[in-house]
């Protein structure tokens, strides 16, 4: 599938989806420290090559907002304590507007726990403290994520459109999905 980025955004932060996690299943708050931890997630799933790079990129990105980052990134716990996965409640300001907005940043489950029912709760807990500092959300995706991209549409995600090639994603996507997105 020809990889093309993407973007969404909630209006509100009304109605969120509640799920619940699987019986030992834990979510908890990031701790200064843990970026290791935050690393090792996110290269098992693919958005690093290596751990390294990841921790080069979590220090630009986070590394400034070390107090931030134990109000708004998540750490999802298996039965034995080991984090299998993490999403951020961030914030930014979404290409073509002026205000910062609430941003769902970095959502990922490793590979060998995807599938078991764990995405969904952390999503809604992602977005229940986004609610809490702001009104609205976005995020950025693309289309080889088409299932986490279905999930945000159910999330109450809408295709953020700003030119052809988003036309084209959401064209591509709306095909792979079976469903009508525009």
């Amino acid at each position: 599938m020809k990889r093309i980025p993407l973007k969404m955004k909630r209006a509100d932060l009304y109605s969120i989806p509640k799920y619940e996690l699987p019986e030992g299943f834990k979510i908890r708050f990031f701790e200064i420290g843990e970026e290791h931890i935050w690393a090792r997630v996110e290269t098992a799933v693919d958005e690093f090559t290596e751990e390294a790079a990841a921790l080069v990129h979590f220090g630009k990105e986070f590394g400034p907002f070390p107090d931030e980052m134990t109000r708004r990134c998540l750490f999802l716990e298996n039965r034995a304590g080991e984090v299998i996965g993490t999403t951020t409640a961030w914030y930014g300001i979404l290409e073509g507007e002026q205000q910062v907005t609430g941003r769902i940043h970095w959502v990922g489950v490793v590979p060998e726990y995807q599938g078991k029912k764990l995405s969904k709760p952390l999503l809604a807990k992602a977005m229940q403290l986004l609610a809490e500092y702001h009104d609205s959300a976005y995020l950025t995706s693309q289309t080889t994520s088409y299932q986490a991209v279905n999930m945000y549409l159910n999330f109450g995600f809408e295709p953020y459109v700003t030119n052809e090639t988003d036309i084209e994603a959401w064209k591509l996507l709306e095909e792979v999905l079976n469903r009508k997105i525009l």
